[in-house]
């Protein structure tokens, strides 16, 4: 039998999370979140670095991110292309099922 433990974290769409607690919550570097705010992939609120808050929906994109990174081997351009990509489907679906 393949035995996996998996883990996850519960978030609201009020749930902020802090530079340090986002790369706790996908085992990533600081390093690597900076580059992915860089890109233009996640967009924290606060001008600097100290004062970033992150939406649940920037750790969904910063795990798919991962996902991609490390699957696909996709670069950050790549990443954000891709994910901008995966948005706009949802937005197209969302008016579609408005519309029927």
């Amino acid at each position: 039998m393949n035995d996996k433990i998996l883990k996850g974290l519960l978030l609201d769409e009020a749930t902020v999370l802090s530079l340090d607690d986002l790369c706790q919550a996908c085992s990533s570097s600081n390093e690597w979140v900076i580059e992915l705010v860089q890109e233009g992939i996640l967009e924290p609120q606060g001008q600097r670095q100290t004062q970033w808050q992150f939406s649940a929906r920037c750790l969904q994109k910063a795990h798919a991110a991962m996902r991609l990174q490390r699957d696909l081997d996709i670069n950050l351009s790549g990443i954000a292309l891709a994910l901008d990509l995966l948005d706009e489907i949802d937005s197209l679906k969302s008016r579609l099922l408005q519309l029927e």
